[in-house]
């Protein structure tokens, strides 16, 4: 089983000292130069950080490579309202040649509610609003007449229905990935209790007749010698991971996708 490795595109400044804001461009290219499988930006109002929009990063990696994986790590669909939301995946997918990958959470709380707020939309209820939004948007973007809010629409030309990946780390994450999506999306696993977690994914996607969703893990926790950090991976790879997504870690995240090519090619 191949381990596919993707990265995060420099898009935040958490630091406003040592910015991770780079030249998506740039950015996007050398990943692609460098065989990488995507690129991926994060999908926040408001979060910890400052960062750009979501949407306009992946338009615009795409517009600049040919092959490489561009992916949402991860949409709020509870943010938006799902009739636009669908819009821009179906029209991303449309001008990226069918390269997207549709990474979906509900807003991890560490960030607050402040985004929500800025938005009005509620908080609360984002976990039931994200499911609603998951049972409409493959007809919304395959150009389906489809029933939202009243409403039947038609909002774009069909486009090819991305893989998506729901994020999270517990139980009900797993159950949603089990019933929506192809993937499941989880943030710096435990090696030790992934096995029992991957298991419980199973048995929930035969609950619902489909078959057990992909797993992708997200930063996973890597020491700085090479060889040790591709020893991590590949007992991922060995778990059943499919796909590991690594986030840039200074300003210099051209070394970051170096190291993250050479962990590719040693494993």
């Amino acid at each position: 089983m191949t381990l596919e490795i993707g990265v995060i595109l420099p898009t935040s400044t958490p630091d406003p000292q040592r910015p991770i804001l780079g030249d998506v461009r740039a950015a996007a290219r050398l990943a692609e130069q460098l065989e990488l499988e995507s690129v991926w930006s994060t999908d926040h109002l408001i979060a910890s950080a400052p960062m750009l929009d979501s949407t306009v990063t992946l338009a615009t990696a795409a517009a600049v490579t040919d092959r490489i994986r561009i992916g949402y790590n991860v949409m709020l669909l509870a943010l938006r309202p799902v009739a636009w939301a669908a819009k821009q995946i179906a029209s991303l997918q449309y001008v990226s040649g069918d390269r997207l990958l549709l990474g979906v959470g509900t807003g991890n709380p560490a960030h607050g509610d402040i985004g929500w707020r800025a938005a009005g939309v509620t908080f609360t209820g984002r976990g039931t609003r994200t499911d609603e939004a998951l049972r409409v948007l493959p007809g919304l973007i395959t150009g389906v007449p489809t029933l939202v809010n009243g409403v039947e629409a038609t909002l774009s030309p069909a486009a090819t229905m991305p893989p998506i990946l729901v994020a999270g780390n517990g139980t009900r994450a797993r159950r949603r990935a089990a019933e929506f999506a192809t993937g499941w999306l989880t943030i710096a696993p435990d090696l030790a209790t992934l096995p029992a977690e991957l298991s419980e994914l199973a048995i929930l996607a035969k609950e619902f007749d489909r078959p057990a969703p992909t797993v992708t893990v997200v930063a996973p926790a890597l020491p700085a010698d090479l060889h040790a950090a591709a020893d991590i991976l590949a007992a991922h790879r060995e778990a059943g991971v499919e796909r590991v997504i690594l986030a840039p870690t200074s300003p210099d995240w051209q070394s970051d996708y170096q190291r993250a090519a050479e962990l590719r090619t040693t494993l």
